[in-house]
């Protein structure tokens, strides 16, 4: 739409409804979709439009919903929003190569149980411990971990697996060939003793890290968590290759939640958030700050973090799920079930709210700005920093998230650009690949699905 919308003379968006349920019981179709009314724009025509934001959704029938909406009039943008032009932000360079799903294993065989992996020679097969790991998935992360390992042969031929690791090779030979037998793709079959997408650039990302930040791709919260380096993610993690809390701790507040939401997709009858890393991670200007503001955000990240896998720890039945469900209703003022009252003790859900309140205080100081903003605002002011520092690394300044590896020796560009780190003081102005089993709490309904992108509502 933005080309049409930059022609001349422009089209202008006069009406539209960026997030529509639509039911077809018939056809078991439930899915998302969107409406759009357009006109050509001549010189002095007012550019406003209606935009209807879907306030509320009741089922009245076997395949009819009732649907209330908020109506906005202003100017409506490609993504099919109003306010913050979040079609304008663009990738900054500080950002790249930092970000990557997990691997996909095209096999279930792959994964095994760690009394299987003690069968196979774990811990009395000398090296074994480099080609069995521990595995995570989006439900491990946001409802219970299974515990399972993953046999990850990567770097390895067929020839080599079978000489130092024979009951390995059997097991896969076994639970995973057959099943690639029957894959489409001529180097999946050839190469079955492998992942089907092994993913070396995260490997290289992650190389040299004693932990990294992850996240799971579609989820009903926005959680950021750290994962140790031994840990290997599944395609439904997105894993970011910083293992500074200050990284965290900013992701993890409401600035870039919000920032989240708004650039992202949604997925599903549940219309639940999806992190699209290009436009989530990638374009996100994090702030400059002194040393105080980045030890106090790195110190709140760091409590964050070790307060949930206490409590989970503490309590294994304890999910993510559920302690966020029970903190948003808490933040509601809406009253809590027994259930939920048990969740709230074993989570210490007050002291959960207190950490993010306290985060989100020292982030909006690390960027000089207002804790009072609304989210509207917060998405103005984003936008227009990443302009900015667009323009700064276009005359050669970048603010490297990681410098040495992204930038090793300071050679990049031409002439070199200056290398900031992004927590360092300064006054200076993919192809859909399938999970290994199954998806994180709330992330996709059954039946069709569809994907609208565009600001989250």
């Amino acid at each position: 739409i933005q080309a049409h919308l930059d022609a001349t003379p422009p089209l202008c968006i006069s009406f539209a409804i960026p997030d529509h349920p639509w039911v077809d019981a018939a056809e078991g179709a439930a899915v998302r979709i969107s409406m759009t009314v357009g006109h050509r724009c001549d010189g002095g025509t007012d550019r406003s439009g209606k935009l209807l934001l879907v306030r509320d959704e009741r089922e009245i029938g076997e395949d009819s919903l009732e649907v209330t909406f908020d109506e906005i009039i202003g100017h409506i943008h490609a993504d099919l929003t109003t306010g913050a032009d979040l079609s304008s932000v663009c990738p900054l360079q500080a950002n790249i190569d930092l970000s990557n799903r997990g691997v996909c294993l095209f096999g279930a065989g792959f994964i095994v149980s760690q009394e299987r992996a003690k069968e196979l020679g774990l811990d009395r097969t000398s090296g074994l411990d480099s080609y069995i790991k521990h595995y995570r998935n989006g439900k491990d992360l946001t409802s219970r971990a299974r515990g399972v390992m993953v046999i990850d042969l990567f770097g390895l031929t067929a020839e080599e697996v079978r000489q130092r690791f024979p009951e390995v090779y059997q097991h896969v030979l076994e639970l995973v060939k057959p099943e690639r037998d029957q894959n489409n793709r001529e180097s999946r079959k050839k190469n079955w003793w492998l992942f089907g997408e092994t993913n070396p650039k995260l490997r290289h990302m992650l190389s040299g890290l004693r932990r990294y930040i992850a996240t799971v791709e579609t989820a009903k919260h926005r959680l950021f968590t750290f994962l140790d380096a031994e840990i290997l993610p599944d395609n439904k993690l997105i894993n970011i290759a910083l293992d500074d809390a200050f990284m965290l701790g900013v992701l993890s507040s409401r600035l870039h939640v919000a920032w989240a939401l708004a650039t992202g997709s949604h997925l599903g009858v549940g219309n639940d958030p999806v992190y699209v890393k290009t436009n989530c991670f990638e374009k996100f200007p994090f702030p400059v700050c002194d040393d105080s503001g980045q030890n106090r955000i790195r110190e709140l990240g760091e409590r964050l973090d070790a307060h949930r896998k206490r409590q989970q720890e503490r309590f294994p039945k304890l999910t993510l799920t559920e302690m966020y469900n029970v903190l948003e209703k808490v933040r509601r003022g809406k009253a809590l079930t027994a259930k939920e009252k048990t969740i709230h003790e074993q989570g210490l859900i007050e002291v959960l709210r207190e950490l993010h309140d306290e985060l989100d205080a020292a982030v909006f100081a690390a960027y000089g700005w207002p804790a009072t903003l609304s989210d509207e605002e917060i998405l103005t002011r984003l936008t227009a920093l990443n302009a900015e520092r667009a323009a700064e690394e276009g005359a050669g300044t970048i603010r490297w998230l990681r410098p040495a590896y992204q930038n090793p020796g300071g050679t990049a560009g031409s002439p070199p650009p200056r290398q900031i780190e992004a927590a360092e003081a300064s006054d200076e102005a993919e192809e859909p690949v399938q999970a290994d089993s199954q998806a994180a709490d709330g992330d996709v309904g059954t039946g069709s699905t569809a994907v609208s992108s565009g600001r989250g509502r």
